[in-house]
């Protein structure tokens, strides 16, 4: 097992390039991808790094020349030929050859497209253009380097000694949260901590940690890297990202309206029946399931990941039983802000109702909440996201109001179009 504290003190991370692979990403980014190589393969897309605690001055913290340096080194990754042959080869969610020859070889040659990085006061505006299948491979690296640039930023004065105190404490942190995990019977949890992760190596201990101490109830991880590296499941399916693109691709308000359930007509269509898990929040979970069609209730499942978790969740098992469908067949993934506590609490809640499971991120791979001064690695809420798509501005409404983006005229026509009325606002926890 690696030393991380003495790791960060020997190296002081100068050399230590904090991306290693083009497939430590998450599993959810291939599987979007992929589809979006086959179904919109001309449309341009920009993303743009979006720092809603705008109290962390990610520019003074991290020296540009060692962002650049980072960003380069990802530029410069292309797949091995173990990573390919696990990719082509491998079996998953019980079906082999779920990447097909046409994207693999694309994805062989691929290598990442130029990035625009530019200080704007004590933040950085960094931005990604290009077709969409390529530039959205930008997203998870991207975040993975700025998070871990902001953590070495804070480690970087510390001693020898103090970084092994440091570490044995946040270790302590995460086995004592897997030790109040095992009292929960019938548990199934994944980690979902890649994007905002403390490192690369914190988040491989992490999962290594989740996989002794929880045994089968832990199901996998959604970082393809260490799900290869560990032998686990590889865990995802896909993201807000898809409907955002196809919202803005849309010419009409009728067109609008469709486009959330056309990105799931492909999505069938893509995998020919697996990874049915619905994602509804992206402009409001009542409204999409309202105006669902009936195929859609034979779904798998659904995930919850804004606004109140229960009450997404009870909307849920509600509309499935309004569309004839037995709600304890069907998953609820949580997803969303999770720790401890909240896990414990929806599982009581929710168990015998649904099929429940939990995507585990940021409090599981980055809480270092109170263990250094003035609570530097505090996590913080750092997004990537499609901000355009063929000129047009990308729309996320949520149900969450503090999770909403996109200009202010639009966000509204999209509230007239989707029938979002009064949203209750929640603090975004990462």
């Amino acid at each position: 097992m690696v030393d991380i504290a003495t790791r960060v003190y020997n190296h002081k991370w100068k050399i230590d390039p904090i991306v290693r692979s083009l497939i430590d990403t998450d599993f959810y980014k291939l599987l979007m991808c992929q589809s979006v190589f086959r179904n919109k393969p001309d449309t341009q897309v920009t993303f743009s790094l979006i720092n809603r605690s705008t109290h962390i001055p990610l520019a003074k913290l991290i020296d540009e020349g060692e962002l650049r340096e980072q960003l380069d080194h990802i530029r410069s990754l292309s797949l091995s030929r173990g990573e390919s042959t696990w990719l082509r080869g491998n079996t998953f969610y019980g079906k082999r050859q779920m990447f097909r020859p046409d994207f693999m070889e694309w994805f062989e040659g691929m290598r990442l497209p130029p990035y625009h990085l530019e200080r704007k006061g004590d933040q950085y505006e960094l931005t990604f253009e290009g077709k969409w299948h390529e530039v959205m491979l930008w997203e998870i690296p991207a975040l993975a380097v700025l998070m871990e640039l902001r953590s070495r930023a804070a480690l970087d004065p510390m001693g020898k000694f103090e970084l092994q105190v440091l570490y044995a404490r946040a270790m302590t942190r995460v086995w004592e949260k897997i030790e109040a995990l095992r009292e929960v019977d019938n548990l199934s949890i994944a980690d979902f901590g890649t994007r905002r992760r403390h490192s690369y190596l914190w988040q491989d201990w992490c999962v290594q940690a989740m996989h002794e101490g929880l045994g089968n109830a832990f199901t996998g991880t959604s970082n393809c890297r260490i799900a290869m590296m560990r032998e686990l499941e590889a865990i995802g399916t896909n993201a807000h990202e898809l409907p955002m693109v196809y919202a803005a691709l849309a010419d009409d308000d009728a067109e609008l309206a469709r486009a959330p359930y056309d990105v799931l007509s492909d999505w069938h269509d893509e995998h020919e029946g697996n990874l049915r898990i619905i994602l509804p929040d992206t402009y409001g979970t009542k409204g999409f399931l309202d105006h669902a069609p009936d195929w859609l209730a034979g779904w798998t499942g659904i995930r919850v990941d804004s606004g109140d978790p229960a009450t997404a969740a009870q909307t849920a098992i509600d509309w499935w039983r309004a569309r004839g469908e037995d709600p304890t067949t069907k998953r609820v993934i949580f997803s969303d802000g999770l720790d401890v506590d909240k896990i414990k609490e929806l599982h009581a809640q929710f168990a015998g109702k649904a099929k429940v499971s939990f995507g585990w991120g940021t409090l599981l791979t980055n809480d270092f909440r109170g263990l250094v001064p003035k609570d530097a690695l505090a996590p913080f809420s750092l997004v990537c996201k499609a901000v355009s798509a063929n000129g047009r501005p990308t729309v996320k409404l949520s149900d969450n109001p503090n999770k909403a983006m996109g200009p202010a005229d639009e966000i509204a026509r999209y509230k007239r179009v989707f029938g979002v009325g009064e949203q209750t606002a929640q603090q975004v926890i990462v």
